[in-house]
Order: C-alpha cells, then sequence, then structure tokens
C-alpha cells in the first residue's frame, strides 16, 4: 500500500508536506529551519515543551470497553473514555492532523522479539519525530521495507480539547484504547507521555496476556553474565547506582522479565539533567552530542553551553538518546534472569537499614508499597520528611491492579530463587536535618558486596520492626551502620520513629489489602503499640 494510501486508511488526509522516517540529521535540519530548536555546544539539540515540561496523571484516560472493564484497575490512576467520545475526538485530531506538515516515524518496543510490539508514531513536530527515533528500537533498512504497525500513536501538541464537546477534564489528554490499539495525545508536547504511553500498553498486556512481569526499573549485567535489577523511585539513585563502568547497562527505565530473559522495553534513555555534571555522571554527559534532544534546558549568558543548574524552566530538564550512545550498554539489550533484585529508597527517617535482605512474602509487600521519602525542599510547602508510596515503583503506569504485578513478581523470585535486597540511600543516626545521609561509597560496597555473593557468607540480625534481615558486616562499611538503632543517639527515640513509620507502610496497604494473598500480608511489618495516624 503507497504511504498515502496508509495514511487515508487512519482517515488523515494531507493536505501540507509529509515527512516518513527521516534520518536523525534531517529531523534536526527541520527543527532548525522552523525554529523550534537549537544547537548546544556538543551539538545536541535543545528544544522547549511548551506549556507541558512534565506528565499530566489526572488527564490520561484508558477507553472502557468489552476488553478492559473488568481488567482494568479503575480509580484514580486510571480513568474511563467512553467508545463513543474516543471515535468522535479521534476523528477531530486526524482532521486536524490534516491540515498540518506531519512526521511519522516507525519504530519498535521490546528487545526480544517474541513480545516486539510494532509502532508508527505520527506527530506535527520533527524534534518528537527524534525523540521516537531515540527513544525506542530502531528497525533496519530491510524491516522498514515491510513495516506494518500493530500500535499507533497520534501526538498532536497543537490540538486543544474542548472539555464540553470531547469530555476531557481540560485541554490537553493522552487516551489508550486496547480494543483499537492507539494512543492519542494532544494539548501537551511533553514526549513522556508517548514514552509513558507505550510503558502502560505493555504493563497490560505483557502481564495480562503473557505472563512476562512488567518492570519499572533498570538493569545491568556483569561479567559474570549476571543480571541485576535496580527498582526505586526519582531521587532514590536508581541511575546512579546502575550506572556501573565494570557492568554492561541493559537498560535504565523498562524491562520485562520471561521465563528466561530481562529485556529491554526501549532502544534509548530519557535521563533527568538537572544538575548534570561529567564529574557526577561522566556516561550520561557524554551522551549529550549530536542526535540527542534536550528538553526545556537553558544556558550560561550569551553563550551555546547548557547551564544544568539552571531550573528556570523546570527540574525536570530531560535528555533523549539512542541507549547505544552509552559506552557500555549491552546489544541487543537483553540479560538472563536476574541473580540479585534491589528496591532502592531514600528513608528520611532514618529507620531502614542501609541494606538488609528480604523474605519473597516481605519482597511482595515492598513493591507493592514502592516507598521513599521527600525531604525537606524538594516541594514547595514540605518542611520534615514525608512518606511517598507508588505502587510496584510505577504507579501511574499500572493499567492492572498492583496486586497482579506482585504476585507475578512472587512467583518469578520462587522459580529463580533470586536475592532482594532493599537499600536505603537515605538518611543514618536520625532523621534529615539530625543524621547524615548514608554515604555513596558506602551503598556502592553494600552493593558490590550484595553481587559478588560475599553477603551470603555473612550472618543476619532480624529487625524487630520490619523484620528485615540486617548483615552484621560487610565489607568495606562500618559494621556499626548496618544496624540502623546503633546510629541513633536515643535507641528510644528510634523506636518510636520505626514504629511511626511501619504504621504508615500499614496504612498505605490497606488499599491493597482485600485483594493481597497470605504471604504478601506476611511481609507487612509488625506494629507493637497502637498509634495514631502519622
Amino acid at each position: 500500500m503507497k504511504k498515502i494510501e496508509q495514511l487515508n486508511a487512519l482517515g488523515i488526509n494531507p493536505r501540507k508536506e509529509y515527512f516518513w522516517n527521516l534520518p536523525v540529521s534531517k529531523l534536526v535540519e527541520h527543527t532548525l529551519q522552523r525554529k523550534q530548536g537549537v544547537l548546544t555546544s556538543t551539538g545536541a539539540l535543545a528544544c522547549d515543551t511548551g506549556e507541558f515540561t512534565g506528565r499530566s496523571p489526572k488527564d490520561k484516560y484508558i477507553v472502557k470497553d468489552s476488553v478492559t472493564e473488568d481488567s482494568i484497575w479503575w480509580g484514580n490512576v486510571n480513568h474511563p473514555f467512553s467508545t463513543e467520545d474516543f471515535d468522535n475526538l479521534y476523528n477531530r485530531v486526524t482532521a486536524f492532523l490534516s491540515d498540518r506538515e506531519i512526521y511519522i516515524k516507525d519504530a519498535q518496543a521490546g528487545s526480544k522479539k517474541e513480545y516486539q510490539l510494532n509502532v508508527r508514531v505520527i506527530t506535527e513536530t520533527p524534534w518528537q519525530s527524534l525523540f521516537v527515533n531515540n527513544l525506542f528500537l530502531r528497525p533496519s533498512k530491510k524491516e522498514l521495507e515491510t513495516f506494518e504497525h500493530e500500535w499507533l500513536i497520534l501526538a498532536a501538541p497543537e490540538f486543544k480539547a474542548d472539555p464540553e464537546i470531547d469530555k476531557t477534564r481540560q485541554h490537553n489528554f493522552t487516551i489508550i484504547n486496547f480494543t483499537k490499539k492507539v494512543i492519542l495525545i494532544g494539548g501537551s508536547a511533553y514526549t513522556g507521555e508517548i514514552k509513558k504511553g507505550i510503558f502502560t500498553i505493555l504493563n497490560y498486556i505483557l502481564p495480562h496476556d503473557k505472563n512476562v512481569l512488567s518492570m519499572h526499573c533498570s538493569a545491568n549485567i556483569g561479567k559474570d553474565g549476571k543480571t541485576a535489577v535496580f527498582f526505586g523511585l526519582s531521587g532514590t539513585g536508581k541511575t546512579t547506582l546502575s550506572a556501573d563502568p565494570s557492568r554492561a547497562l541493559i537498560g535504565d527505565d523498562e524491562h520485562g522479565w520471561d521465563s528466561e530473559n530481562v529485556f529491554n522495553f526501549e532502544g534509548g534513555c530519557y535521563a533527568k539533567c538537572v544538575n548534570l555534571s561529567e564529574e557526577k555522571e561522566p556516561q550520561i554527559f557524554s551522551a549529550v552530542r549530536f542526535g540527542t534532544l534536550l528538553e526545556n534546558v537553558r544556558f550560561y549568558e550569551g553563550s551555546d553551553i547548557v547551564d544544568y543548574d539552571n531550573i528556570q524552566v523546570t527540574e525536570n530538564t530531560r535528555a533523549a538518546y539512542p541507549i547505544n550512545f552509552i559506552d557500555n550498554a549491552k546489544n541487543p539489550s537483553i540479560g538472563g534472569a536476574p541473580t540479585n533484585i534491589f528496591f532502592l529508597t531514600c528513608d528520611a527517617f532514618g529507620v531502614l537499614p542501609p541494606i538488609s535482605k528480604l523474605t519473597v512474602g516481605q519482597a511482595m509487600y515492598h513493591f507493592i508499597s514502592g516507598y521513599t521519602a521527600k525531604v525537606a525542599g524538594t516541594e514547595a510547602g514540605i518542611t520534615e520528611p514525608q512518606t511517598t508510596f507508588s505502587a510496584c515503583f510505577g504507579e501511574p503506569f499500572l493499567p492492572l491492579h498492583p496486586t497482579k504485578y506482585a504476585e507475578l513478581l512472587g512467583k518469578k523470585l520462587k522459580e529463580n530463587n533470586v536475592n532482594v535486597w532493599l537499600v536505603n540511600t537515605g538518611w543514618s543516626g536520625g532523621a534529615y536535618g539530625i543524621g547524615e545521609r548514608i554515604k555513596l561509597s558506602y551503598t556502592r560496597a553494600m552493593i558490590i558486596a550484595a553481587l559478588d555473593g560475599k553477603l551470603d557468607q555473612v550472618d543476619y540480625l532480624k529487625h524487630t520492626v520490619f523484620g528485615l534481615q540486617m548483615p552484621i558486616e560487610c565489607e568495606g562499611v562500618p559494621s556499626n551502620i548496618l544496624n540502623p538503632k546503633n546510629t541513633w543517639e536515643n535507641p528510644q527515640k528510634y523506636d518510636e520513629t520505626a514504629e511511626k513509620l511501619a504504621a504508615q507502610f500499614n496504612e498505605n496497604f490497606k488499599m491493597y489489602q482485600s485483594f493481597a494473598n497470605g504471604e504478601i500480608r506476611s511481609g507487612a511489618p509488625k506494629v507493637a503499640v497502637n498509634l495514631e495516624k502519622a
């Protein structure tokens, strides 16, 4: 079928130019010609995403129909949208795109061929098409000759929905239709909506249909062929700790785990670059070159040199680049089943051990909890540490109930005899403002010891509240910090703080309790006294 006929079949009847699978150099050239971006001193393309510099979770919908009605986890995360309203909005978006220059990029998601999705992404701007090229898998020239898409994404940032007509909350929207295999994005140029739209799709298809666990995590592999997986919310050190020059990077954000392998969903990285420096994150720093897309950054005055400390537009500045821009990236992005899994948390209360080993039940419980803490100053109005829970370390992208993912994790842990570690990259000796941040060098030493099997040879002590197994020694780490209670001046104050944090875990878990099996519930901390809700 001719290209124009393929567009017509989608309801797009182009009255202006359309550009199909342009190479990187042309996408950059078109962006510069249209004055939609500028080149930086390293050759990267810098663009602004406009009104939205991050995702808009309240404006993400899933079409509710016979396919999704009984399988989607409806509620605060997944908002229903009717089939009729979707069809009307689809027709309005395609009519809008028919009057615009458009860029078509054919891409793939899923490094393991058995689960690979062919995706066609139609965008209004050339730099959005560059983003798609960088973040997803790039089909070969031969594959493109016979490419047929399974999923379609229409991204029209200049199209503003009318809530009265279109039944959206406001003018921007992301709507997923699992039956028609379409994602509609409008009113926002933030490219993360494209990336996370595909992730949401895979989070439904793989666990629901293929018995494959989808994971919001990074993964790397050692010279010994052993795979490690790192889960963690923003600020916990996931990117820093998984970027190990002695280990090959499988991927930094989204993976699947089937009966044999951990495999990357993507073909690139979408790295935060606030405060980026060559000293702190050399791999990301060196990846910012020609072909990389930078979003919402600012420059040193009178220059084309990026000032990564400048958060004038947003703290969520980003760099999107192909994974092969990282020197030690594994190709293809596939490893074996993990030997070690690390749950990273930045505990600002100083309660959790720097490293502890989890039972399968505890692993499922902490996975479904997805805990970290925000410290004072990270957001307006936060004056003391606050707990943050995000189910499965990626709640906004879960179309299924979190217990589905937790149960599948537990099954795979048993089948593969995996070690699961909870690693606290936060505080010790007291809460934020009193204690001290655990040294990065200590955290690295503990992770290396776990990866090398050295923590299999030591004795453990059980945490009295959380029931976690704490090693009593670890090479390269002072033994006194391994039990957090030892680092507090007032042990009684530690016990009180630990019980308050445990109570918050249990309060958060109430929403999952009736769906969770006994093994997941067994992983909960034990609160000894009745506490007021913290």
